[in-house]
């Protein structure tokens, strides 16, 4: 595949990857026949391993959550000492305060960049109008943010493919146990912290709330790992977090900070981790999640502080928060609950259809971004020309508006911010189309979240705003820049919130600015679906409880009908990317199938001895692509007894290590099993932590190929087994509760002849497309239950 691929897979997604997989690639998950060539194999139970991360289709496996409890892993837990286990503690939260601390300081740098860049760019586009120069302004508006855009996209398009978008679709499949390539390097950070300032800056519908989740993940990513791949630090300390388990605790922390980044809301950040992307949780990480935010939250007031002093060139009273409300009073009596519910049902609707336009639109990208690089760039750019021109073109069909004396700002301004904004309109007037389209996307929020101005915005110029932005929020998201769905969202449902309000008139008894909060909010919940952690995110902006009641409903509203059409939008996202996502929900026809019946549609499982030879190991790692091998031992006595000749299930024993026991000439010139001392002299924990070495990368003599190796001491002997009468939907809970790769299918009934193993799920096999492609019978039985 060409590694300018577009930014989302084809419209046929599961079925031509499905189709190129069978011809072209080789599924690591996969139990294949030896004896067979490896393209040509009936592959029954199986999935391609491709999927799109970011924007290039990469070769996709799990992680390995689960902690491999060999003879080393033993003895290393055993010899720990104290001050180790100190060290080790010290280190998490360590961790945790230099993510909370450098996610603080690169919010702050992107949003003083974006303000500065923005407020210059404005302030030049005022002089113009001053001089009815208005032909020459629009050029340089457009020309400005051609220039700006094209940085953004030409990084992403050429240098980081995968810091292209909002980056959350794939954390959530990280934490979900899927391995994601190349999307918490440090190129993929740089442009992403360069793309979204540029992006932003230009003007376009998105915002940086999205890409600082990102972010966060990145810095915390790199820090776990010590540093980039080639310049890794090689620190001691650092070898407690060389594993998949550890990484994850420390990216979910990473990720609550680029949330709290966004809003400055420190326990919405870690709700947001537990409710949206965040596959396994416990209290630990909790309280490690909530530092990390704290931390955010610090840096994001001491400069706040450094710049109302005026140190920060143009940034503005805001910036680093997108709205506030806290100084409205709060009054609603029971019959504002009728119009609350009008919002939560309009917000679930509008979610939903935008889940699917959206859909519909990035399919059609997909076409066109197929065509190579050049096609991505010409999408972005024209899509910035397009919002150029609206944003400073509709405000010349506004009406001219008499400034009010009782406002509390000046009226009119002619600065880059400022509720009204005189545009082209003279002196005593404002142009309020120009106040919400000819600004920076936080201030257009925060001047439509203003409270106590019920007369300052028309109806028309409501709607004008509404319907542009409803065609920018479908038609940007998907260019090759970073991008987040929060803020298009946001201003979307402020919009329709605060022409509701318009409509209702006397009928209600709340600020317009309150609906406006309450639209935004019902259409979060009804296209990502999120209810506790956006509620605690309002509450923690407006610092109003009083408030809690009607969000609530608003959201659980806006979320329950948004669920009666289609699932979120991040579910659509990871299912047109092919990420193998596994879900909360089972669905209901699992529980008519079995797993050992999952296990008779694969070909059997490739089994290897505790003492094995060499030219056997070496024809298994070349021949087939599994990443994990149970350990059967023939002819076993039974402890206790005096009965002989029993078949022991030894363990399971990952590609990985069989790789590095190779590079290390792990050979025995006769068939026995090693003493401890032997194994732990060869080998230490942390070097089984590797996975980027490949069986191609080593070399084996001919002569070494009739040895031996004994690899009982490398095997997990306390693999998760599951019997062959369970039904797929307890194995799938099970599987993603736990956080598994490996999941061993063993028999029901023991007696001679039985196999110890008789199969070996993975995340693949439980995905509920694979298995309707299998059983296509049970997809007869799902139609009928929906309609029940």
């Amino acid at each position: 595949m060409e590694d300018d691929s577009n930014h989302f897979s084809k419209p046929e997604t599961p079925n031509t990857m499905k189709a190129e997989a069978e011809v072209e690639e080789r599924d690591p998950e996969s139990n294949s026949s030896l004896s067979e060539p490896l393209l040509k194999r009936n592959r029954t139970l199986s999935s391609n391993p491709l999927a799109l991360v970011g924007a290039t289709v990469s070769h996709i496996e799990s992680l390995d959550y689960e902690i491999n409890e060999n003879d080393l892993f033993k003895h290393d837990w055993r010899s720990r000492s104290k001050v180790q286990v100190l060290q080790y503690i010290f280190l998490k939260w360590t961790l945790a305060f230099l993510v909370g601390l450098l996610t603080g300081l690169i919010a702050t740098l992107i949003n003083l960049a974006i303000e500065n860049i923005a407020g210059y760019k404005f302030l030049a586009i005022v002089g113009f109008i001053k001089e009815e120069r208005y032909l020459s302004g629009l050029v340089f508006f457009t020309g400005v943010n051609f220039v700006l855009t094209l940085v953004a996209a030409v990084l992403c398009v050429c240098f980081a493919p995968t810091a292209a978008g909002p980056g959350i679709p794939e954390i959530k499949a990280y934490l979900n146990g899927v391995d994601t390539p190349d999307m918490f390097g440090a190129t993929t950070l740089l442009v992403k912290i360069v793309g979204s300032i540029g992006a932003v800056s230009a003007g376009l519908d998105l915002g940086k709330e999205g890409p600082l989740v990102h972010i966060g993940s990145c810095i915390a990513s790199l820090l776990g790992q010590g540093g980039p791949d080639n310049y890794r630090l090689k620190w001691r300390w650092l070898r407690y977090f060389n594993n998949d388990r550890d990484r994850r605790d420390i990216i979910t922390a990473g990720c609550s900070s680029g949330v709290c980044a966004a809003f400055r809301s420190p326990v919405g950040g870690v709700l947001f981790a537990l409710e949206e992307v965040a596959t396994w949780w416990r209290s630990a990480l909790l309280w490690r999640t909530f530092f990390s935010t704290a931390v955010v939250v610090v840096v994001l007031r001491t400069f706040i502080e450094i710049c109302n002093s005026g140190n920060c060139g143009l940034f503005g009273t805001g910036g680093l928060i997108i709205f506030d409300v806290s100084d409205v009073k709060v009054s609603y009596q029971a019959m504002d609950i009728f119009p609350v519910i009008i919002i939560g049902i309009i917000g679930g609707l509008l979610g939903s259809l935008y889940n699917h336009l959206l859909h519909k639109i990035l399919r059609i990208y997909n076409l066109i971004n197929q065509k190579g690089k050049l096609h991505k760039l010409l999408l972005a750019l024209s899509v910035s020309l397009f919002t150029s021109v609206c944003q400073y073109c509709l405000p010349f069909l506004a009406q001219c508006k008499a400034c009010d004396p009782s406002f509390p700002e000046v009226c009119p301004t002619n600065d880059r911010s400022g509720n009204f904004k005189q545009f082209n309109c003279p002196d005593g007037y404002y142009n309020d189309l120009a106040t919400l389209l000819l600004t920076t996307n936080d201030d257009a929020v925060r001047n439509i979240f203003s409270s106590n101005t019920p007369s300052e915005f028309q109806y028309t110029s409501i709607l004008i705003f509404f319907a542009l932005y409803c065609i920018l929020g479908l038609i940007t998201f998907g260019i090759a820049v970073p991008s987040g769905l929060f803020l298009p969202i946001i201003l979307m449902g402020s919009g329709y919130g605060r022409l509701l309000s318009m409509l209702l008139g006397s009928y209600t008894n709340l600020d317009q600015g309150l609906y406006a909060v309450l639209g935004a909010a019902s259409l979060m919940a009804g296209s990502m679906r999120m209810t506790v952690s956006v509620c605690v995110i309002f509450l923690e902006l407006t610092n109003n409880l009083l408030l809690l009641p009607i969000t609530m409903i608003v959201l659980l509203i806006a979320k329950t009908v948004g669920d009666s059409f289609n699932p979120s939008i991040y579910e659509i996202i990871l299912e047109l990317k092919g990420l193998p996502f596994l879900d909360a929900n089972p669905e209901p026809w699992m529980r008519n199938l079995t797993i050992g019946e999952l296990a008779n549609a694969k070909s059997p499982a490739v089994t290897l001895s505790g003492v094995e030879k060499v030219s056997r190991i070496v024809d298994v790692l070349k021949n087939t692509t599994h990443n994990a091998f149970p350990i059967v031992d023939q002819d076993v006595p039974v402890p206790g007894t005096v009965i002989t000749g029993a078949t022991e299930l030894h363990g399971l024993i990952l590609r990985a290590h069989l790789v590095q026991a190779l590079k290390k000439k792990w050979f025995l010139a006769e068939k026995r099993r090693t003493d401890d001392w032997e194994v732990q002299k060869k080998f230490n924990w942390v070097e089984l932590s590797e996975r980027e070495l490949k069986i191609e990368q080593v070399a084996v003599a001919h002569d070494e190929m009739e040895m031996y190796m004994d690899l009982h001491p490398l095997t997990n002997t306390t693999p998760y087994t599951v019997v062959e009468s369970m039904s797929v939907a307890k194995a799938m809970v099970l599987f993603r509760q736990v956080g598994l790769r490996h999941m061993l299918i063993v028999p029901k009934y023991q007696g001679a002849g039985v196999p110890a193993v008789v199969g070996i799920l993975t995340r693949q096999d439980l995905r509920a497309y694979n298995i309707l492609t299998v059983f296509p019978h049970l997809a007869t039985h799902k139609v009928q239950q929906k309609h029940k």
